[in-house]
């Protein structure tokens, strides 16, 4: 099949079907992420002990913070790339890919000598326990030296994503996390690697997803990967950048957040971080459909308004939400039917150990899952802002994401011990949700009034 076939332009037929088309995809590629993230977590809990869990928990929201940038920028260049192939500006998708590669390698090579540089006093201010800095700093180490890979993996993925192909993501994520778990076996129970075997194994997939996405793109038969494209004009560099910068700078805004309030559960000792940390790999199965149905309505925003086709923004963002409130309801009764045996899988040790850290994971898990629907809406509407090419207002949130985390978390433990440290997420999302679902109707409003009068 040529890779053109999969290419989707979605300006023309049914939103719900489009919508639904593209974000199942990217929906089963979550699953095959978050499955490898899963078998990570649980072969180091249930070989490694309570203690290197914790390890990985202290080293989470730091991994996030350049993850998220990475994702942040990736995301941000495939809005104009949507945008231009909905328009059918090849030329100027291009030029966009081209200029894209170029800012895309810069920005990994200064993120690889930052993260190197400043990963041992982060994590000494941010009071990691002696017990797992090693393990912690290992994993982060490692996973920072594969920061040009995973810059590489969401480029290309994103390039993908903006012509309509979810599809190739799907496939490169389905044997790359099969690969990751064989290596994860190969490394931890035969080589004994201990936590940098589940890291090493992590950053090996990533390379085959990046090679795989990499093979697509060749094929495209509309990108011209030529010389002239890689050296980006001022005005193009300013428009991708303009577009990154914001959704790089609110997923960091958003991960120092979530850095602060680890500060304040490592205060509870390495059980306390363990039963947090299993929640937390469980939070990217949670969050699965709501960021691909993300992706989908970033992708069918920026094509319908490069094409000018505003009354099926309206049509397809009313699908979209319909879609995501069923989609979170689903999720949230299954957690709180499955919850506790899901969280099973990541802790062992002692009976007492097991005991306390399963119990503060499935309260943590719960209290999220009863606000599942807010967060679907949040991602919902912060990326058809983004498909607006309005990439300000979800940085704004991602400051309200930073306030709330860390307010809760400060305020709630005073009042409340422990238990308030399980509020501060979903007062980030509510506070964002605000923002964003009254900031796109607004917006949405005023480009209706000047597609009249124009």
């Amino acid at each position: 099949m040529a890779k053109t076939e999969r290419i989707q332009n979605m300006t023309q037929g049914k939103p719900a079907k489009l919508i639904i088309g593209f974000a199942v995809p990217l929906i089963l590629g979550n699953v095959f992420q978050q499955l490898y993230t899963v078998v990570d977590t649980a072969i180091v809990g249930q070989a490694l002990g309570v203690q290197a869990l914790a390890a990985m928990g202290a080293a989470d929201w730091l991994n996030w913070l350049v993850l998220g940038m990475i994702q942040g920028f990736a995301q941000g260049f495939s809005i104009f790339m949507a945008q231009r192939f909905g328009a059918e500006d090849h030329e100027g998708l291009n030029r966009s890919i081209g200029a894209s590669v170029t800012l895309a390698a810069v920005i990994s090579v200064v993120l690889l000598v930052v993260s190197q540089v400043t990963v041992t006093p982060v994590l000494r201010l941010m009071n990691t326990p002696e017990e797992v800095m090693r393990g912690a700093l290992t994993y982060l180490r490692i996973m920072f030296a594969g920061i040009p890979i995973i810059m590489a993996y969401n480029v290309l993925a994103s390039i993908l994503r903006a012509l309509g192909d979810s599809k190739t993501p799907l496939y490169a994520m389905v044997i790359a996390s099969i690969l990751n778990v064989a290596l994860d076996l190969l490394f931890i129970l035969v080589f004994h690697w201990g936590i940098a075997g589940a890291v090493i194994a992590t950053v090996m997939a990533q390379l085959f997803a990046a090679l795989y996405c990499l093979r697509a793109v060749l094929r495209v038969r509309i990108i011209k990967l030529e010389k002239q494209y890689f050296l980006p004009e001022r005005f193009m560099a300013g428009r991708l950048l303009g577009l990154g910068v914001p959704i790089a700078a609110q997923n960091m805004v958003i991960a120092v957040g979530g850095m602060v309030v680890q500060t304040v559960v490592n205060r509870y000792g390495v059980l306390f971080v363990a039963g947090l940390t299993a929640t937390n790999k469980l939070y990217g199965v949670l969050e699965i459909a709501a960021s691909s149905l993300g992706f989908a309505a970033t992708t069918y925003v920026g094509q319908n308004l490069g094409a000018g086709l505003l009354p099926r923004i309206k049509k397809g963002m009313r699908s979209a939400t319909w879609i995501a409130l069923l989609i979170s309801a689903l999720i949230t009764g299954i957690v709180f039917l499955l919850g506790r045996a899901m969280v099973g899988l990541f802790i062992s040790g002692t009976p007492e150990e097991v005991a306390f850290s399963t119990d503060v994971a499935v309260y943590y898990l719960r209290v999220m899952a009863a606000f599942l629907a807010v967060l679907y809406m949040l991602h919902v509407y912060r990326s058809a802002l983004m498909g607006l090419g309005d990439t300000l207002t979800p940085m704004l949130s991602g400051i309200m994401e930073f306030i709330m985390r860390i307010a809760v978390a400060l305020i709630l433990p005073a009042l409340m011990g422990s238990d308030g440290i399980y509020y501060a997420e979903v007062a980030a999302w509510m506070g964002a949700a605000v923002i964003l679902v009254s900031t796109y109707f607004v917006k949405f409003h005023k480009l209706q009034k000047e597609h009249l009068k124009a």
